[in-house]
């Protein structure tokens, strides 16, 4: 990404727990020079200390870029020190859950050019996927910083409306926490076979990342890819013929754990 704009200007990070500090460590790394960037943290860590960076410092007048980072319920208490960046001049991305872009146009008035963001927690080790939506001041010229400085975390799509940031939720915004139980599932069953815990917890952790890796860098489908490890008669088809169930399977537990999560994201968006 080019950071000169950013550079010139400055970016404001209101918030920089993990989140915030992947995304920091990979602009730094990405060649963002630490004096472009400033933190509001309450309390700061130790590694964001360390970065060069202004920390609860002076702020730049005319910021490129403000990165909303802090907790849902600091929200109200937060967005007061940085509303004065509102109006159009400094574009606003959140990566903040749960909060629409309508509040943030409440707090920064007509104008604002505001980008929301879906991230998940594998970003805080560069392998996350981060949904982004702009709101109808957002231009093309805005969804590619935004992506240019999500791309730090991961990979980034991009979303037709904010309604389908509900979906997101359901999918790979808590999705990182089904395949946590899908671990903890598959282990315990290879122990329950024979196997010693740590080799069964090592085996399924490695079985998990290393298909889920070949998954996105095979040119077939998953589904193919299925069938290609998958012997008439053999190991792999009985253990599917289990999994595949059309009524007690995993598909129809899939939708109904992904329906279960997005419908609650919507009672919270209320």
């Amino acid at each position: 990404m080019d950071f000169d704009g950013i550079s010139r200007r400055g970016l404001v990070m209101l918030g920089c727990g993990k989140m915030g500090s992947a995304m920091l460590a990979g602009w730094l790394k990405g060649g963002l020079a630490p004096s472009a960037v400033h933190v509001i943290d309450p309390h700061p860590s130790d590694w964001l200390r360390a970065q060069g960076v202004g920390v609860n410092g002076p702020l730049p007048a005319d910021p490129a870029v403000l990165m909303i980072a802090v907790k849902p319920q600091m929200m109200q208490a937060a967005l007061p020190q940085v509303a004065r960046f509102g109006g159009g001049g400094t574009l606003v991305l959140s990566v903040a859950a749960g909060t629409p872009i309508a509040a943030f146009e409440a707090a920064f008035g007509t104008g604002t050019r505001v980008v929301r963001s879906m991230p998940n927690t594998p970003a805080a080790v560069g392998k996350g996927i981060t949904a982004i939506v702009g709101n109808g001041d957002a231009g093309a010229d805005d969804l590619d910083m935004a992506e240019g400085l999500l791309s730090a975390i991961g990979q980034v799509v991009r979303l037709d409306s904010e309604d389908q940031i509900d979906a997101v939720t359901g999918v790979s915004g808590s999705g990182p926490a089904y395949v946590f139980y899908m671990i903890d599932a598959l282990a315990a069953a290879g122990e329950a076979e024979g196997l010693p815990r740590e080799m069964a917890m090592q085996l399924a952790k490695a079985t998990v990342a290393g298909a889920g890796a070949l998954a996105e860098a095979a040119g077939e489908t998953p589904e193919q890819l299925r069938i290609n490890v998958t012997s008439p008669n053999g190991t792999t088809q009985a253990g599917l013929e289990v999994l595949m169930d059309a009524e007690q399977g995993l598909a129809p537990l899939m939708r109904a754990t992904v329906k279960a999560a997005t419908g609650r994201s919507r009672e919270l968006r209320g």
